[in-house]
């Protein structure tokens, strides 16, 4: 199925337990022109989407933009967050955009109802990076929204010039919003004199000059451990899951998919929210680098809709194998979800060989129309992301936004 039209569906997820979510702060308690509009959790999560003019995304089709309430917004372009509480409150928020991912953070800033602040970012004839803030934000909380995607060296590089470009620009507070976090593989030592890579891209971005980091589905969650800094891990799962939902497949017919050991966790979260689920794993031997074994299958998939889950797509390996296995133990449909679509050569080949049903990824990293296919499903994360941004500038809570 291509995405080539925005996805506009309502359901309800199975977690009735949930508390609500206040979306009004203990300011705005005292100031009703403050108060903002109040909206019940993930668990009840609407889709409504109307753009004066859509914007455009990746391949050039418009992306799939899920919402955080069942109420209908007035569009993306006309945001609830910033309208109608005066003085200088949004003025104080910034969004800068590197240049690996405008799309993303100009739907992010459209969520908010800003404009992404003006920035000059240009390469010198060697390849040095030159970038300039082309308005103040002296005192202002600055968030830059940019994924260590591919070429990570270079959006790596780039993230880190931002961040010390708004140091010296006076900014209050500077978040770097990193919808991919790149090198996050390297979490571990498994071999003799490794190194950690995530550990030392985390002291570069802290020394940089960063205060804080927000990042989308990390590899493991133990990334968190290695900033000296807060760090708000967003959980782009709703996404997928509203997605599948409007799919209207029998909750009897489901079995979700972990095609490895060290993603049963994040399997089972999903499954659980998925109407409570079946789960099997696929066992696997890796030996090499983007280099996989499948061994065996652990559970049952014959004659059931199989929802493989995972957190990234590189080369496709893994899952392709996989899907090939689930195949053979007779599922009947096989979908692959994930959040990163980091798309690899050959990626691209090998998921469109006809072995998935469906191939779902979100847009933290931007999905090119050479690497695009017809079974490809591309979701926005940028209303996650805009409600997490408001909440650390507004100092509310953010984990309460997965509850």
């Amino acid at each position: 199925m291509a995405s080539n039209a925005v996805f506009s569906s309502a359901f309800t997820l199975p977690s009735p337990s949930s508390p609500s979510i206040s979306r009004t702060s203990h300011r705005a308690a005292a100031d009703p022109s403050r108060r903002r509009f109040a909206a019940p959790p993930f668990a009840s999560i609407s889709l409504r989407c109307g753009m004066v003019e859509p914007l455009e995304f990746g391949n050039g089709s418009p992306p799939c933009m899920p919402v955080v309430n069942d109420h209908v917004l007035p569009g993306l372009l006309v945001s609830p967050r910033t309208a109608g509480l005066g003085g200088n409150h949004d003025s104080r928020l910034r969004i800068f955009s590197g240049s690996a991912n405008p799309a993303l953070s100009q739907e992010i800033a459209c969520y908010l109802g800003l404009q992404p602040g003006k920035i000059k970012i240009k390469r010198f004839a060697d390849g040095e990076i030159y970038v300039q803030l082309q308005e103040s934000v002296r005192g202002c909380d600055v968030f830059l929204v940019q994924p260590t995607c591919p070429p990570a060296n270079e959006n790596l590089m780039e993230l880190l010039i931002m961040v010390d470009a708004c140091r010296r620009a006076s900014a209050k507070t500077i978040t770097a919003v990193i919808p991919y976090f790149g090198y996050s593989r390297a979490d571990r030592k498994t071999q003799e004199r490794e190194s950690i890579g995530a550990k030392l891209v985390a002291n570069l971005i802290t020394e940089a000059g960063a205060n804080r980091v927000l990042a989308c589905d990390l590899h493991s969650g133990q990334s968190m451990g290695y900033f000296d800094i807060p760090v708000d891990h967003v959980y782009c799962q709703p996404v997928i899951l509203d997605y599948l939902a409007s799919k209207t497949i029998c909750s009897d017919d489901l079995v979700v998919v972990s095609p490895d050991v060290g993603g049963v966790a994040r399997a089972r979260a999903f499954a659980k929210k998925l109407s409570d689920a079946p789960l099997a794993i696929v066992d696997k031997r890796r030996y090499g680098h983007n280099a996989a074994e499948v061994l065996n299958l652990i559970g049952d998939v014959k004659g059931k809709v199989a929802i493989m889950v995972d957190d990234m797509i590189d080369t496709a390996g893994t899952i392709v194998k996989g899907a090939t296995l689930l195949h053979q133990e007779g599922a009947k449909e096989v979908y692959a979800c994930s959040t990163h679509a980091v798309f690899s050569p050959p990626a691209t080949e090998r998921l469109s060989s006809g072995l998935f049903q469906e191939v779902i990824v979100t847009n933290t990293i931007p999905v090119p129309e050479q690497k695009s296919f017809p079974q490809l499903t591309v979701l926005s994360v940028a209303n996650i992301l805009g409600e997490t941004i408001w909440r650390v500038h507004d100092d509310c809570s953010v984990s309460s936004i997965f509850q």
